[in-house]
C-alpha cells in the first residue's frame, strides 16, 4: 500500500501511475476538493476562470504530453500586439505595442479538466478528502501515516508543497536538519499570488476595438488578459493584483480593480456578470508563513528533494522537488512520473 499525501495534480497522476502498475494506493487530501493549486471555477452561463495554475507553452513538454496522453485539447492564450500599459506616475493608460511573443496556451475547458480527466481514471474510493494528516512514523519497516484514522503503508509520497509538510506534519524519526531547514526556506508556487477574474456577457474590448490586455506598475492590477472560453462563446478577463493589496477587506480590493479597469477599458468594465479572486495567502493548505523573506521559486528543484528517505518508504513528489520546471505544472507532472517509477521499480523487485 502507498499513502500519498496530497491530491493536487503530482498526487493524482502518481496514484494513476501506480494504478496501471496494480499498485494499491489511498491518497489522502486535506481540501474538501482535489486540485491543490489547479483550481477551475465554472458556471454554465460564464466563462469557465482559472484562480490558480493557467498557462503553459510548447516547451513545457511534460504538459503537453499528458494532454496528448488523455486526449485533452490546448489553445492559444489570446495576446494583443498592442496592450494598455500604466507606467508609474501615468496620467492614464497608454496603448503601446509590444514585440511578438511565444505562443502560451491554456487548457480545452479549464486547467481543471486535467485534474478531473486523472481522477475520473482512479477509483474513487482511494480518495479520501478532508483529511489533514498530523503525523509520519516509521516503524519496524512500515510507515503509519496518521490524519482521521491510522493508515499502514510501505511507501509514503510527500505530494504537497516542502514547507507545508515540514511545517505541518510531525515525522518519527525526525527528518535529516539540512532537509527540514531546507523546505521551510523553499518558496511554494502561487501563495503570495492573488488571482482575479472578471466574467462579461460580451467582449465589450472588441466591440470598443481596443486591447483586452494590460500591464500595470500602478495596481492594484498588475497584468489582465483576454480569458474567453475555447469556444469564444464566453467572456472574462483575468490576471494578477499586487500582493500588497491582501491586507485589504474584499469589497474594498474589489472596488479598488473595478475603478482601475473602468479608468483603463471605459464604463463598459462595470457592467459584469461575476467577479472573483483568490488571495493564495488566505489558503492554509498552500501558504505557511516563512520564518524570513524567499524570492520566487527559492530553493525550488533542489536535488535533495528527490532523494528518498527511510530506507525508501517516504518519497517527496511536488512542483517544487522538480528538476525541470520546478514551481510550475510541468514540474509537477515530471515529479510524479519520477516518483512513480522509483516505487514501481521498488515494490516490484
Amino acid at each position: 500500500m502507498v499513502i500519498i499525501i496530497g491530491a493536487g495534480l503530482s498526487g493524482l497522476l502518481t496514484a494513476y501511475r501506480l494504478q496501471k502498475q496494480g499498485i494499491p494506493y489511498t491518497v489522502l487530501e486535506a481540501r474538501s476538493r482535489i486540485g491543490g493549486r489547479i483550481h477551475t471555477l465554472y458556471n454554465e452561463e460564464q466563462a469557465p476562470v482559472e484562480m490558480g495554475a493557467t498557462w503553459f507553452g510548447d516547451y513545457h513538454t511534460e504538459v503537453v504530453s499528458l494532454l496528448e496522453e488523455l486526449n485533452i485539447s490546448r489553445f492559444k492564450q489570446h495576446m494583443d500586439a498592442t496592450v494598455f500599459y500604466e507606467p508609474v506616475g501615468s496620467n492614464g493608460a497608454q496603448q503601446i505595442e509590444i514585440p511578438p511573443q511565444a505562443a502560451s496556451y491554456r487548457i480545452a475547458g479549464g486547467t481543471s479538466a486535467l485534474i478531473d480527466a486523472i481522477y475520473n481514471k482512479l477509483d474513487s474510493t482511494n480518495i479520501l478528502l478532508n483529511q489533514s494528516v498530523k503525523s509520519v512514523q516509521y516503524v519496524n519497516n512500515k510507515a503509519l501515516v496518521l490524519s482521521k484514522d491510522t493508515f499502514e503503508a510501505d511507501a509514503v509520497i510527500l505530494a504537497l508543497p516542502p514547507k507545508l509538510w515540514v511545517s505541518q506534519i510531525a515525522f518519527t524519526p525526525p527528518l535529516p536538519s539540512q532537509l527540514s531547514q531546507l523546505a521551510l526556506q523553499t518558496h511554494t508556487w502561487m501563495e503570495d499570488s492573488i488571482k482575479v477574474a472578471i466574467t462579461y456577457p460580451t467582449p465589450f474590448w472588441e466591440a470598443a476595438q481596443k486591447p483586452s490586455t494590460l500591464f500595470s506598475n500602478i495596481g492594484p492590477v498588475t497584468e489582465f488578459y483576454n480569458h474567453e472560453n475555447v469556444e469564444k462563446s464566453k467572456f472574462a478577463l483575468s490576471g494578477f493584483i499586487n500582493t500588497s493589496y491582501k491586507k485589504l477587506s474584499d469589497e474594498e480590493r474589489k472596488k479598488l480593480v473595478i475603478n482601475q479597469l473602468v479608468s483603463v477599458f471605459g464604463t463598459s468594465a462595470q457592467e459584469y456578470t461575476a467577479y472573483h479572486e483568490c488571495v493564495w495567502s488566505k489558503e492554509s493548505h498552500t501558504h505557511v508563513v516563512s520564518e524570513s523573506p524567499l524570492f520566487p521559486h527559492q530553493n525550488n528543484g533542489n536535488p535533495l528533494f528527490r532523494e528518498s528517505l527511510w530506507d525508501d518508504n517516504l518519497f517527496i513528489s511536488s512542483s517544487e522537488s522538480a528538476k525541470n520546471f520546478p514551481g510550475y505544472m510541468d514540474g509537477a507532472i515530471s515529479s510524479a512520473n519520477e516518483t512513480a517509477d522509483k516505487i514501481i521499480e521498488r515494490l516490484s523487485s
